[in-house]
C-alpha cells in the first residue's frame, strides 16, 4: 500500500537527505537523518530506522520506534566502539559513521554467523510465465521460492484495490504491497501485511539471489527467480507476473534472509 514516505536508492549515502513522513498521533516523524540529534525521549519512524541500523551492525536493540534507555545504551556502545564522544545521542557525525559501518558490513565480532544462502539460480534457471497468467518456479528453486510463486499465483489475476490485503491476507483485491505481503506470507516469511514503508526494513539490504523486494514511497514490487510480481502493468497483461523488467531507480532494495 502506498505510504507517505519518500526514499532514495538502496545505498546508504549520508550526504543525501532521506525523508519519511509517517502519521504518529497528532504529529509526524521524519526519516533518520532529517532531525538530528536523535536522543532519548524521541519516537517515530526515524527512531525505528536508527534501531534497525544499530541491530544490523551487530548491537542488541529492540526495533519499536521509542528512544529509551536500551536504545541510548546501544548508541553509547556504538560511539565507544567507533571512537566517538560517548553521550548516547545520535548527532550528525555519529550518523555519518553509522552509515560507514553499515556499508562496511557491521561489526564482525558482534554479528551472528550468516544464514546459509540458497544456491543462486543457474543461467536460464528462472521462473516461467504461463499463458493463464500464473508462474512456474524453477525445478531446482528452494522450497520457499516455490511457495512464494504458488502464493503469488493465487492472486495473480485478482483486481488491484488500494489498501487491499492489509486488513487481512484474505481479500477481494490487493494493492502493490498487499500483493507482496500475500506472496511472502505464503512462504511463512511474513506474519502480518506490511505497507511499502514497512518493507524498507524487511529482511536484509540489497538484492537477493532468488527473491528481491523493491520499495519506495508510492510503489513496491517483487522479483522472484527473475520474474516480476507487480501490480503495475497488470491491467495490460492481466497478471501480476510479468517478464518485462522495470527501472529500480529510487527504490530501497531488500531481500529475505537466505534467499
Amino acid at each position: 500500500m502506498p505510504s507517505t514516505s519518500s526514499v532514495g536508492g538502496s545505498a546508504f549515502d549520508p550526504s543525501v537527505k532521506l525523508v519519511h513522513t509517517v502519521a504518529l498521533g497528532a504529529g509526524t516523524a521524519k526519516h533518520l537523518g532529517d532531525r538530528l540529534p536523535v536522543r532519548k525521549g524521541m519516537s517515530g519512524h526515524d527512531v525505528r530506522i536508527l534501531q534497525d541500523f544499530l541491530r544490523r551492525v551487530g548491537l542488541k536493540v529492540t526495533v519499536d520506534g521509542e528512544f529509551g534507555s536500551a536504545t541510548a545504551k546501544a548508541v553509547r556502545s556504538f560511539e565507544k566502539r567507533t571512537g566517538r564522544p560517548v553521550d548516547g545521542r545520535l548527532d550528525h557525525d555519529d550518523y555519518t559513521k553509522l552509515i560507514e559501518v553499515l556499508n562496511n558490513g557491521g561489526f564482525d565480532d558482534l554479528l551472528p554467523a550468516p544464514a546459509k544462502i540458497a544456491q543462486a539460480p543457474a543461467a536460464g534457471d528462472v521462473a516461467t510465465l504461463n499463458p493463464d497468467g500464473t508462474a512456474t518456479a524453477p525445478a531446482d528453486a528452494p522450497d520457499q521460492v516455490k511457495a512464494i510463486v504458488a502464493a503469488g499465483n493465487e492472486i495473480a489475476t485478482k483486481p488491484y484495490r488500494y489498501g487491499g490485503g492489509h486488513q487481512s491476507f484474505d481479500d477481494s483485491g490487493y494493492d502493490c504491497s498487499g500483493s507482496i505481503s500475500y506472496a511472502l506470507h505464503g512462504a511463512s516469511l511474513l506474519t502480518v501485511p506490511r505497507d511499502s514503508t514497512g518493507f524498507e526494513t524487511f529482511g536484509q539490504a540489497g538484492a537477493g539471489q532468488w527473491v528481491t523486494i523493491y520499495t519506495r514511497a508510492d510503489h513496491a514490487y517483487l522479483v522472484v527467480a527473475g520474474l516480476r510480481f507487480d501490480t503495475s502493468g497488470r491491467s495490460a497483461g492481466g497478471s501480476r507476473w510479468q517478464t518485462a523488467a522495470r527501472s529500480s531507480s529510487g527504490y530501497v532494495v531488500r531481500h529475505p534472509a537466505g534467499l
